[in-house]
């Protein structure tokens, strides 16, 4: 054990005994992924009796497991000549189209490719609010979703950002293609949003501890068997647009956390392989200027991969008519 390493230690109770350790672990440290845990165990972290466990290993009634969370490697993302396309950009922020494909700052086995990287190489400065991992990082968006996200130069610029999107006067518009035809023209969705219970990787409404989360949407054209619309979160969940129109029945085109395991009419399944990705695009942001209080909003073009999706549903659906 070195400094900066976390120890946690669990007494098994009755309810508990029986079941294997990777299935009974993950309840009693909720705020640890799945794989997470997996890695503990595999790397010798995870002890019952002073002994190293395998996953398989069933726990028994009063036996203490001693868990050995290790201290984060400090990281420092390392400037990187990637292209970025930059829609806008002064002395205090950058706006940018992100590219799918493309994770926004270094974290758990990713330290470069990263957004961070390629702006500390493109642009003269960036805040230090979000530390040497994620500089002038404002928001997210997903690895896999594209269009325009905002960065900051300066921390003030930065701490201004910052309080508009909790305040939530940032206006984040985004372009989805689900499965399925939406019923209505509109409507929104809400609920209380927090880490699944159970698959660590999604973000569910049955959680204990959710938040609550607001979208707002509307239809924008009915395709064959799977519908573009415009989703406007009012909050600002992790995967909220995912989850939201995963639990309503209609979740996004090719989304391989959300879009459950069941067989896909072939039609979803072939516009899946086009677009190779959950079907996402941050489309429009609008926001007060840190400095000078303008208005500003900005777009991203649909990308060729969503354009190619919207076409071959279009067609199909013409070709069925």
């Amino acid at each position: 054990m070195t400094a900066g390493d976390k120890t946690l230690t669990f007494v098994i109770s009755p309810e508990l005994s029986g079941k294997r350790a990777d299935a009974v672990l993950p309840s009693l440290m909720p705020e640890l992924t799945r794989s997470r845990i997996k890695r503990l165990i595999e790397e010798g972290n995870i002890l019952v009796g002073g002994s190293a466990i395998k996953p398989s290993r069933k726990l028994g009634p009063g036996e203490t497991v001693v868990v050995t969370i290790p201290a984060p490697t400090p990281l420092e993302a390392e400037p990187e000549d990637i292209p970025v396309s930059v829609i806008y950009e002064d002395d205090y922020i950058a706006v940018i189209d992100k590219p799918a494909g493309m994770t926004v700052h270094p974290g758990a086995g990713v330290t470069k490719g990263t957004l961070v990287n390629a702006l500390l190489h493109r642009l003269d400065g960036l805040s230090g609010v979000g530390g040497k991992v994620r500089p002038g990082i404002v928001h997210r968006l997903d690895k896999n979703t594209s269009g325009v996200i905002v960065v900051a130069k300066d921390d003030a610029s930065h701490n201004s950002l910052a309080a508009q999107f909790k305040s939530r006067s940032v206006e984040k518009r985004y372009l989805a293609i689900v499965e399925g035809v939406m019923k209505t023209d509109s409507g929104s969705i809400s609920s209380r949003i927090g880490r699944h219970p159970v698959d660590r990787k999604k973000m569910s409404s049955k959680a204990p501890s959710g938040r609550e989360s607001l979208t707002l949407w509307k239809v924008r054209k009915k395709l064959r068997g799977a519908t573009l619309v415009e989703a406007r979160p009012r909050t600002g969940r992790t995967h909220q647009i995912r989850a939201h129109f995963s639990e309503t029945g209609h979740p996004l085109l090719a989304d391989e956390v959300y879009g459950g395991k069941g067989r896909k009419p072939p039609v979803i399944s072939a516009a899946a392989e086009i677009i190779g990705r959950h079907a996402l695009h941050a489309w429009k942001l609008a926001f007060s200027h840190p400095r000078t209080g303008e208005r500003m909003e900005f777009t991203s073009p649909i990308p060729e991969d969503m354009k190619k999706t919207l076409n071959f549903l279009t067609e199909a659906g013409e070709n069925n008519s």
